[in-house]
Parts: C-alpha cells; structure tokens; sequence
C-alpha cells in the first residue's frame, strides 16, 4: 500500500489481541508520523491497511487523527511506535510530546 510522500511510516504492527472487534484481527496498524519540511504536509496519524488474502487490493483507512490542522498545516502530534498490551489494548508513542496513548475498545452496552 502506498503511504504517500514522506508521510514517514515508522511503526507497523499486525493486532493478534481480542480486545478490539474482530475485523481488526491480523489488521496491519501503521503509525505515520508525517514529515515537517512538506509544502502539504502528510501523516501525523496512525491508519489501518487491510488487504486481500493474496496481500492484494490494500485499503487504508484512518484510525488515530487529530494531530494536525489541514488549514495552517500545523501539527502537534507525531505517532511513532506501538506496542500491543496483554489485554489486547494498543500503546502508542508520539514522538513530538514524548506521550504514550493508551486505545483501548469496550462494545457498546457493556458497562462503564
């Protein structure tokens, strides 16, 4: 699948866990941590890319956003690398804060 230009792919990660819904399983997750000296800047963002069994036809979806302004092209997150915790949840490192975000998934009507 294509990234885009200097969208600098960092981590990738497939998920094994059973937190998140099934369709997610063996899901290639991507941290795109972006690259600061393009015109139009790209990433900043961790995507999905699912293909075909033949590893054909990949299709990327968003997953993780909101870490940079389209309009001024300021950014204020970096996604870098992932870790996947025992109970299935993903930790996610930003370069640029030096935070670690913890996704984590609870099927609707199933607590607090």
């Amino acid at each position: 699948a294509l990234m885009g230009p200097h969208a600098a792919s960092q981590g990738v990660l497939f998920y094994t866990g059973r937190m998140f819904p099934a369709e997610y399983r063996n899901v290639l997750f991507n941290a795109r941590r972006g690259s600061w000296n393009r015109t139009k800047k790209i990433g900043f963002d961790v995507v999905t890319v699912r293909a075909t069994p033949d590893g054909r036809n990949a299709k990327i979806t968003p997953f993780m956003t909101g870490f940079m302004n389209e309009g001024d092209q300021s950014f204020w997150g970096r996604p870098s690398y992932f870790l996947q915790r025992k109970d299935g949840s993903l930790l996610v490192s930003d370069e640029q804060t030096g935070a670690i975000y913890r996704i984590s998934y609870r099927a609707p009507g199933r607590g607090k």
